[in-house]
C-alpha cells in the first residue's frame, strides 16, 4: 500500500511517467505516430493499475486467510470478498488522495480498474488452486488419498 500511495504522488502522474515510456517507443519505433504513442502510453499505465492491484489482492488475501504449509483448506469465497472489498476501499482512498496531489485527479474509472485488477488478481489464484488439486504433483494425490483412507 505503501508502494501505491506513492506512486499516486506527482512523480507518478502520467506527464511524468510518458517522459519514461515515450523514448523508450521512439527509440524502437521511430516512425510512430503521437496519438499511437499516447495510447501505449495510456494501456501501459493501466495495466500498471491492474498488477499492482492483482498483487495487493493476493497479499491482502493472504493475510487474511494465513495459510499455513501444505494448506487443505477450502477456498473460501468470504475470504476473498474481504480481499477484493479491502482493495476496493483503498483504491477508492488513493483516488480521494490523488484528488490533492498536483498534477493529479482522482478518477472513478480508475477505482473501477484497480477493482478488476484486485478481482483478476483473486480469480488467478482460485484457478491456480483449483489447478494445482485436479492436476498436483502425484505426491500431493497420494497424501489426500492416505488421508482419506484413514478417516
Amino acid at each position: 500500500m505503501v508502494l501505491i500511495f506513492s506512486a499516486s504522488a506527482d512523480t507518478g502522474s502520467a506527464k511524468h511517467s510518458s517522459r519514461i515510456i515515450e523514448p523508450i517507443l521512439r527509440w524502437l519505433f521511430p516512425q510512430m505516430e503521437q496519438p499511437t504513442i499516447n495510447l501505449i502510453v495510456f494501456l501501459v499505465r493501466k495495466c500498471a493499475h491492474l498488477t499492482e492491484y492483482a498483487i495487493l489482492a493476493l497479499l491482502c488475501w493472504r493475510a487474511i486467510r494465513k495459510p499455513v504449509r501444505r494448506d487443505h483448506r477450502q477456498w473460501s469465497t468470504r475470504q476473498a470478498a474481504l480481499a477484493l472489498l479491502l482493495c476496493a476501499a483503498y483504491a477508492a482512498s488513493d483516488e480521494i488522495h490523488q484528488c490533492y496531489v498536483p498534477n493529479r485527479e482522482g478518477r472513478f474509472h480508475d477505482v473501477v480498474i484497480d477493482s478488476l485488477g484486485a478481482g483478476a488478481g483473486l480469480l488467478a489464484l482460485w484457478a491456480v488452486g483449483k489447478w494445482r488439486r485436479q492436476w498436483g504433483s502425484p505426491a500431493t494425490a497420494t497424501e489426500l488419498s492416505s488421508r482419506e483412507e484413514s478417516n
